[in-house]
């Protein structure tokens, strides 16, 4: 069992010093800065994929609304940056909906810090709340996936609703400094890009932190035979809240750094196909391997946008098809494939 576990760590190391590479060296000595750009995007959503893997992967919780804190994340950043763009004026989809005066709950954003607190507490506390209540009634499995669904659906036509308020089906855009300095340029964006690759790199070191600790051996657990580990005096509704919150948290960080490099935020990354979405990338790169999370993620963004392309409107087929494909044969995704083949070499070169 020791080796086991000592092999499952060094797999992950070394997964994560592999992606690392790759989108630390490799990526940007090989693509051009609109190619770069677009793998900054994918690479926020790897925020949301390794979220998942934490809590589905190992904590058996499957949301299907990680797009709700994505979104706030998000819209939460583009708010600041649109309010110092447009100042002193209001935004100007207030201005084109009559809106005379700016929303009590936007003057928070004037502020950086603010924003970023926001950023980081609210979801939490909301997914926290939100979970606890759920998990404390013993409400697991589908049902929870469904209900996660439907608070994504509500929250997508809350949102295109409050046109004045929120830019309603056609988002927030059309910001372009980040205190005072320009966002829009090659040489902004790649730092930026870097900026992000060091928070991904910093996301996953943690979350390997999480699941090798006691607390990850629990969660393990509580997924298994969770009946067992409340016996045992642990609230297993607490725990899973907690990992639920974090998972939220990771979420809006990247849905923070989407509004940064594409430049805007709309409803779409809040409904029910990207929350979906989401949980295809932590599929596909394998729910119990971080770093696998970031490869799934970067490998679906990279198709979905070949595909959007050359098939507009065959790739959400496709996109179904990949996790039907995951389920069925690869149900550890391209981390658990690439551990298996590995398995097999070292037994074939075995004496």
């Amino acid at each position: 069992m020791r080796n086991r576990l000592c092999a499952e760590r060094k797999g992950d190391l070394a997964g994560m010093a592999a992606v690392l590479l790759l989108l630390a060296v490799v990526l940007p000595a090989t693509l051009d800065p609109f190619r770069l750009n677009l793998v900054s995007k994918y690479l926020a959503f790897a925020f949301v994929a390794v979220g998942v893997v934490l809590t589905w992967g190992y904590g058996g919780v499957l949301s299907l609304g990680q797009g709700m804190f994505f979104g706030l994340g998000g819209y939460m950043m583009a708010m600041f940056l649109k309010l110092e763009a447009s100042a002193p004026e209001l935004p100007d989809f207030m201005v084109w909906s009559s809106v005379e005066q700016l929303p009590w709950w936007w003057i928070p954003f004037h502020s950086l810090g603010w924003t970023v607190a926001g950023i980081l507490a609210i979801p939490a506390v909301l997914a926290y709340l939100f979970s606890y209540a759920i998990f404390k009634r013993r409400v697991s499995g589908v049902y929870f996936a469904i209900v996660t669904l439907s608070l994504a659906l509500a929250l997508t036509v809350v949102v295109v609703g409050q046109q004045g308020e929120t830019g309603g089906a056609n988002g927030i855009t059309d910001f372009r400094t980040l205190l005072g300095r320009d966002i829009t340029g090659d040489d902004a964006k790649r730092v930026m890009y870097f900026v992000e690759v060091l928070a991904i790199a910093l996301v996953m070191a943690v979350s390997l932190v999480i699941v090798r600790s006691r607390f990850g051996k629990i969660l393990i657990a509580i997924r298994d035979k969770e009946d067992r580990v409340r016996f045992s005096g642990y609230d297993t509704a607490h725990m899973k809240a907690f990992v639920f919150a974090l998972a939220a948290v990771l979420s809006a960080i990247g849905g923070a750094f989407y509004s940064l490099q594409v430049g805007l935020i709309a409803p779409g990354v809040i409904g029910v196909v990207a929350s979906v979405e989401m949980v295809i990338y932590a599929a596909v790169g394998g729910r119990l391997s971080i770093p696998g999370a970031v490869i799934g993620a970067l490998l679906i963004g990279f198709l979905k946008s070949y595909l959007s392309e050359t098939f507009p409107e065959g790739w959400l087929y496709f996109l179904g098809a990949v996790f039907i494909l995951v389920v069925w044969a690869m149900p550890n995704g391209l981390a658990g494939l690439g551990r298996t083949l590995l398995r097999r070499c070292s037994a074939q070169a075995a004496p």
